[in-house]
């Protein structure tokens, strides 16, 4: 791969000099991606189901009074053979966070990778993903504003990072960037299957382990983090609109209150000066905005957690 980085500490940049230490705080913003739901992380994906899956997760936003942004693949809205009515029933259930004051993003059409097709595919796809979120969200006297690359794939060389980010910009959009990125796709995929199975015992200790390696997570970014920046930072949590998040949820934001963080707005997140240093990641990977800056900076990405192996063997029995 060609190496396009910035070794900033070669002209000077001092990362830790340029955040001033009163902008520290413990506090995270919290989104969710692939609304309504992702198909692999659900119990069942038929409108009931996800009527319901959503139900719980607004419960639970609700009892810890957290102001999440969801991004919306409209392509799930879709079902292959539904007719007019199943699309309005879908359409409803991005209704519900609406009308619970929760704000909605693009997350493109169809869940595309930017690193695998070409620019203006990709930016069709991420027009294509508007005119459903846009009309709720005008509805209520909001914009459209806030973007999220599937799979945090930004591309593989920076003319092309750039040349997307110019079209972003265009259209009104402000990136969604992720801090605290994690593997809790895997995890659901393993819950809903022990569910579907009517194994409540796998399911509970799925679970279990879901809240221990969250945990873990949340340790290793608070040390990257302050090995980074020398502060805490105003973080952006990475999770899914899955079976195991509407069931569980509640106990994440307990925990996340028990570490000292607040809740805040993905906007006040974004006021953090963190977020406007120099990123010039490409690559492979998508991977979180702290990895960006660490290599950016020419330093070695810190290894993120990985889930219990017996999860990671469940999960790709799965995904054979």
């Amino acid at each position: 791969m060609k190496k396009v980085f910035r070794a900033l500490a070669v002209v000077g940049f001092s990362i830790a000099a340029t955040i001033p230490a009163s902008a520290a705080e413990r506090s995270v913003a919290v989104t969710f991606d692939d609304l309504p739901g992702p198909a692999a992380g659900l119990v069942a994906s038929d409108v009931g189901a996800l009527r319901e899956t959503t139900r719980k997760l607004l419960a639970a936003f609700k009892d810890h009074q957290v102001p999440v942004v969801g991004f919306v693949n409209e392509g799930k809205l879709t079902m292959e053979g539904a007719g007019p009515a199943d699309v309005a029933a879908r359409t409803a259930v991005l209704e519900m966070w609406a009308d619970a004051g929760l704000e909605l993003g693009n997350h493109t059409y169809s869940h595309p990778s930017l690193n695998r097709i070409g620019l203006e595919e990709f930016q069709a796809d991420v027009i294509r993903g508007e005119p459903v979120t846009r009309r709720l969200l005008e509805a209520r006297g909001l914009k459209l504003r806030y973007f999220r690359h599937p799979f945090l794939n930004v591309g593989l060389d920076l003319e092309k990072r750039r040349a997307f980010e110019r079209v972003l910009a265009g259209r009104g959009y402000t990136i969604g960037p992720v801090t605290v990125d994690d593997d809790d796709y895997v995890f659901a995929a393993v819950y809903a299957e022990a569910l579907r199975r009517g194994d409540g015992g796998t399911a509970t200790r799925v679970a279990d382990d879901y809240l221990r390696y969250m945990e873990t997570v949340f340790s290793f970014i608070e040390d990257v983090t302050r090995r980074l920046l020398g502060r805490d930072l105003r973080h952006v949590l990475l999770l899914h609109a899955n079976s195991l998040n509407a069931d569980h949820f509640g106990r994440l934001a307990a925990s996340l209150e028990a570490r000292g963080y607040r809740f805040i707005p993905l906007a006040a997140a974004l006021e953090d000066e963190a977020y406007g240093m120099p990123d010039d990641y490409v690559g492979d990977w998508g991977i979180s905005w702290l990895h960006h800056w660490e290599i950016t900076a020419g330093r070695k990405r810190s290894p993120s957690p990985d889930p219990p192996e017996w999860i990671m063997k469940a999960y790709e029995a799965l995904t054979r």
